[in-house]
């Protein structure tokens, strides 16, 4: 069990003292066990770059319950509990659901959940995953919350799911689809997370310059998706992924700050009342 004396050593993490509008990773794995030797001096690194709040998404079960407890330690973290689409089969997500229902009030989103038919060849597998993605959208509209959502090599399809069930607050992370599977969510009103890695990724610089500031978030990915490919990745670069919209977007960097500032804290509900 964790230290809550960790709370006094984190002072400058208190989200009592976070800006208006707030800078948000909207997607990190803070529970990763990578971040084990170190978590609390990554968080403080993420504080001192500017970062207010961390949303720590989970692959499964245990990561649900990870992030549960960490946010308990580290008032940056907003936790969110969500089935990865390769352990996508019935019994696990009834299993999350019924656990998504019981913490709700702790959980500011359902992630992250989704499609990966880089992982899924088999028609039999991907049929699976969109069932247990069509459950969580389901979910996600009978308690309102927000769904961070995972589409690798499967972006069109992800969109066309989402908007045939209904789903409304919704985050694309590190969308790799075309801008044409893209352009159904941005007039359905989904924001799109853009990493680090979009220094190097020629998809993301494509599909940013067509995405409107208004549907515009930064994540990290944490410990993935870095400026440098193999090396760990962390919250505190979250400037990086932003100073990046700005120059392919030719906007001012305070502008693109306020812009993904708003928009995360209006998808997840910063600075109003904790559900």
């Amino acid at each position: 069990m964790r230290s809550a004396n960790k709370n006094k050593k984190l002072e400058d993490l208190n989200p009592d003292a976070i800006t208006t509008p707030p800078l948000v990773d909207t997607h990190a794995h803070i529970c990763d066990g990578v971040f084990d030797p170190d978590r609390e001096v990554v968080l403080g690194r993420a504080a001192k770059a500017g970062v207010t709040r961390i949303i720590a998404v989970g692959e499964d079960i245990s990561d649900a319950r990870s992030n549960i407890e960490l946010a308990g330690d580290f008032p940056i973290l907003l936790p969110v509990a969500g089935l990865y689409p390769a352990h996508a089969d019935a019994a696990a997500a009834e299993e999350m659901i019924t656990f998504i229902r019981k913490h709700q009030k702790r959980l500011v989103a359902i992630g992250e959940v989704g499609l990966d038919r880089w992982i899924a060849k088999e028609e039999k597998q991907r049929k699976i995953q969109e069932e247990v993605l069509a459950a969580f959208v389901d979910l996600s509209l009978e308690l309102d919350l927000p769904l961070n959502v995972h589409s690798r090599s499967a972006g069109r399809r992800t969109v066309e799911l989402l908007l045939q069930r209904g789903a409304r607050r919704v985050q694309m992370h590190a969308f790799d689809g075309k801008i044409s599977a893209a352009l159904p969510g941005v007039e359905a009103g989904y924001y799109f997370s853009m990493p680090p890695s979009l220094v190097r990724s020629r998809q993301k610089q494509k599909l940013l310059r067509h995405i409107p500031m208004e549907c515009l978030l930064a994540e990290t990915d944490s410990p993935v998706l870095g400026a440098q490919p193999g090396e760990r990745n962390e919250p505190a670069n979250l400037i990086t992924a932003i100073e990046a919209i700005a120059e392919i977007k030719g906007e001012a960097l305070d502008a693109v700050i306020a812009h993904v500032g708003r928009n995360a804290s209006k998808l997840y509900s910063i600075g109003q009342e904790v559900r």
